[in-house]
């Protein structure tokens, strides 16, 4: 399983550390109101000292789902795994709709998903009787992204994505797409269809949900688009903004400009207060409700993973939520 970039609890900016200790402080009202496992020793924050109960837990947590998350659970793993040793803790990453497939089916306790589970997904669960708990974890944006040596585009508006990337679409080279552009092919790059970053690019640059060309190369390991990026001049792709922040020395990123011809380029700041759009999503965790009730090890992985959301969030490079935003996500373990 490949690792995204290894959280670092030390370095963290005195905002960070301080929405931890809210969050712990938060977690610690739970249980107390009898929301929690009835464990008495909670997590302490910055994961330093592990409660006697923690390292003593046993089990499996099993989470698949999305390559957007993928990291930010992945890194909850790494840092669980010092706090509760005998706990393993297992992250797939086969596309929020591929782990929604399984999540629906009852194998796994937790889907990692990069849009709200659908109507057809929740008519699966429904079928299984799968319960779930929807807890938001961070927020993302899609990027466009161009190789490094790429010196024609730094922008592109979203009527010129629709007309790249609609269904039967024949545009197939640069100068297509503006006449001022190189007459050179387009090589395009984006998600498969099991991914939720497939699902979210093609409602909100084509208006429809699965409504895309399929003449590209498609992947739902955005580390093998990055690589196409940046092995081809004329390339164009998308994918989550991590991926691109882990790789601004190998591809270049566009402004999108959603139609007021005034482009926007993707930041932290800009994801977070709505400037960059369309292209910005939040980010999930779908819980099963039954391994909620009836694993610990599930329920004290979700809780931690909660508590650390805000920093780990921040450190693959996404947007984090509010205190208050990560306090009303862990209520609903109550």
């Amino acid at each position: 399983m490949r690792s995204f970039r290894n959280f670092r609890a030390s370095g963290r900016g005195s905002r960070a550390l301080a929405s931890i200790a809210a969050l712990v402080t938060a977690a610690l009202i739970v249980t107390a109101c009898g929301g929690g496992s009835g464990d008495s020793s909670p997590t302490q924050p910055g994961g330093a000292t592990a409660a006697p109960s923690l390292r003593n837990l046993t089990g499996d947590v099993t989470a698949d789902g999305s390559s957007t998350v993928f990291p930010v659970s992945e890194a909850a793993a790494e840092e669980f795994g010092k706090v509760a040793p005998r706990v393993r803790v297992t992250v797939g990453v086969s596309g929020t709709g591929g782990g929604f497939k399984r999540f629906c089916a009852g194998e796994t306790d937790i889907s990692n998903a990069s849009r709200p589970i659908s109507a057809t997904e929740k008519d699966a669960c429904a079928k299984a009787g799968v319960e779930w708990v929807e807890l938001h974890v961070g927020i993302d944006g899609l990027v466009v992204v161009i190789n490094k040596d790429n010196n024609f585009v730094t922008s592109l508006t979203t009527a010129e994505l629709k007309k790249i990337w609609e269904p039967g679409s024949q545009i197939n080279n640069w100068n297509q797409v503006r006449p001022s552009f190189p007459n050179a092919r387009l090589a395009l790059f984006g998600a498969d269809t099991e991914s939720g970053t497939f699902d979210y690019f093609t409602e909100v640059i084509n208006g429809k949900v699965d409504a895309s060309r399929s003449d590209y190369t498609a992947s739902s390991d955005d580390n093998v688009l990055v690589q196409g990026v940046a092995g081809n001049k004329f390339a164009l792709g998308y994918f989550g903004f991590a991926y691109y922040a882990e790789n601004k020395d190998k591809i270049k990123v566009l402004a999108i400009d959603p139609g007021d011809g005034k482009p926007v380029t993707p930041a932290p700041a800009t994801i977070n207060d709505g400037t960059y759009k369309p292209l910005s999503r939040p980010l999930y965790l779908y819980v099963n409700r039954r391994s909620l009730q009836g694993k610990e090890q599930v329920r004290e992985f979700v809780k931690f993973y909660l508590t650390k959301a805000s920093a780990l969030v921040e450190e693959v490079g996404y947007v984090e939520l509010t205190v208050a935003q990560y306090a009303e996500q862990m209520q609903k373990l109550s």
